[in-house]
């Protein structure tokens, strides 16, 4: 696969919530996984607040500069939930009841507790499609290339699984990490050369502490499990050379 057939996506985290650190982003990391595993590299994560403008603006620009955007949060029944208004307003389109989306709920919930409040997670874009939520009920919905999902992580990673046939990737992105006990000025210049040479693999370094001493994980990244060996074999002849450890983590 050429460099230009890439399937990339945009995560758009919405949320005052993570802004003022109350609350920790761990989609981004499970998002990115799950999407790396089916081909689609993400290119591009950002943070926004809770707010219709911002939220509009931002999907805008992402929606047409990128093949998926996939927002996480501000779907729930509260006052501050408002991505699903405004996804609406980013494509033109009306903010109404889905009338699946409102059977679904009708029956998830005991009598008399689908309260108004509940109600408003049934509120979206028109002909929005939904993403089914085995854990909670309340579905997430796409438009277009647009795909919204909650910010709870147990609930957004149970619902990936739905995902998987209105998503198409590239080829899945393969890795392979080598851990080093040294230091990254050691081993800079090696790196780099290898990575000149070594155009479609993506070599990223990463220092780390373990068991009290210091070390640096290569991970070599590519669609191609046989450029990655060409890769590794040509880090391990170096690191042999100057007697650098090979360490297990």
């Amino acid at each position: 696969m050429t460099k230009n057939t890439k399937v990339n996506a945009a995560i758009l985290i919405i949320g005052n919530e993570i802004l003022s650190g109350r609350t920790q982003d761990t989609n981004t990391s499970t998002l990115a996984t799950w999407l790396n595993s089916i081909g689609v590299i993400v290119s591009e994560v950002r943070v926004i607040p809770d707010i219709e403008k911002t939220i509009v603006d931002t999907l805008n620009v992402l929606r047409k500069e990128k093949n998926y955007v996939f927002t996480t949060g501000g779907i729930g029944p509260t006052h501050d939930d408002i991505t699903a208004q405004s996804v609406s307003k980013a494509f033109g389109i009306k903010y109404e009841i889905h009338k699946e989306a409102f059977k679904i709920l009708e029956a998830y919930y005991k009598p008399g507790e689908f309260n108004e409040g509940r109600q408003k997670m049934v509120k979206m874009p028109e002909n929005a499609e939904l993403i089914l939520n085995p854990t909670s009920g309340a579905p997430g919905f796409s438009v277009e290339n647009v795909f919204c999902l909650p910010g709870v992580p147990s609930i957004l990673k149970s619902m990936l699984g739905g995902l998987k046939n209105k998503i198409v990737g590239g080829e899945p992105v393969l890795s392979q990490t080598i851990s080093l006990r040294t230091v990254e000025s050691e081993i800079a210049e090696n790196i780099t050369k290898i990575q000149n040479e070594n155009k479609d693999v993506e070599i990223g370094s990463y220092p780390f502490f373990h068991a009290g001493k210091l070390g640096v994980s290569i991970v070599l990244r590519s669609e191609d499990q046989s450029k990655i060996d060409i890769c590794n074999s040509q880090i391990l002849d170096f690191v042999n050379k100057r007697k650098i450890e090979v360490v297990d983590r």
